[in-house]
């Protein structure tokens, strides 16, 4: 209730902030390992609770699609500069949902002015669902604090590992704790599950051939950007 509460005077709020993103021609996204969603547009996110490899696949694709085309305004990695709502705390319900897709549909237009190009046309439906999910999934503020400093040890393991035949066990084992931490990172929408970097970590040293020196970049870059 509290976070409905939050939720709505924050989008009220920020409904009719000062945007400025201009010019900038819209990016195309590729969506075609995404499931169909049909014609009309849904008012609830299709892939939240899709399977978690749709889930996965909504994820990277609307990672590419915010970055390229909403970023400039909503910040990197959904972190806003307040320029333009911080869209990491809409809410991953319905509710969110109506509202989000409607802005993504039909943009913004203030005093004759477009602030916020209509992308609904331009990008499409499943794009538009596959950023919602990337964007839900962010993890909140401070989220990996309590986490930093074993991570900073993990990633330095894993550096070490790259080009190395560490024991299978060991290797289990990191894994196992770095999809640990991953539960224990929240998101600032409620979404039950953060796209983090734990996760993302755990998933490239899984299976037979683990990428070591991928995880521990994604450890880096993330650890950085979350000072």
């Amino acid at each position: 209730m509290l976070r409905t509460i939050v939720t709505s005077a924050y989008v009220i709020a920020t409904a009719t902030a000062a945007w400025s993103h201009g010019d900038v021609a819209p990016q195309p996204v590729n969506t075609d390992s995404l499931p169909d969603v049909g014609e009309d547009w849904l008012t609830e996110n299709p892939y939240r609770d899709a399977g978690e490899e749709v889930w996965k696949a909504a994820i990277d694709i609307g990672d590419s699609g915010y970055n390229q085309n909403c970023a400039r305004c909503h910040g990197l990695g959904g972190v806003s500069g307040g320029l333009a709502p911080d869209l990491r705390y809409l809410e991953a319900e319905e509710y969110g949902d109506e509202w989000y897709v409607e802005r993504f549909r039909v943009g913004m237009t203030q005093n004759g002015i477009t602030k916020m190009p209509a992308f609904g046309d331009l990008l499409g439906q499943k794009a538009a669902w596959a950023i919602r999910t990337y964007i839900e999934t962010r993890p909140d503020d401070g989220a990996l604090d309590d986490h930093n400093a074993r991570l900073k040890e993990i990633r330095d393991q894993l550096a070490e590992w790259e080009g190395a035949s560490p024991e299978n066990g060991e290797v289990a084992a990191v894994q196992d704790e770095l999809s640990e931490i991953a539960t224990q990172i929240e998101t600032g929408s409620g979404a039950p599950v953060a796209d983090s970097i734990a996760l993302r970590a755990a998933a490239m040293i899984s299976g037979e051939a683990p990428r070591f020196a991928a995880a521990a970049e994604t450890l880096t870059i993330g650890l950085s950007a979350a000072r």
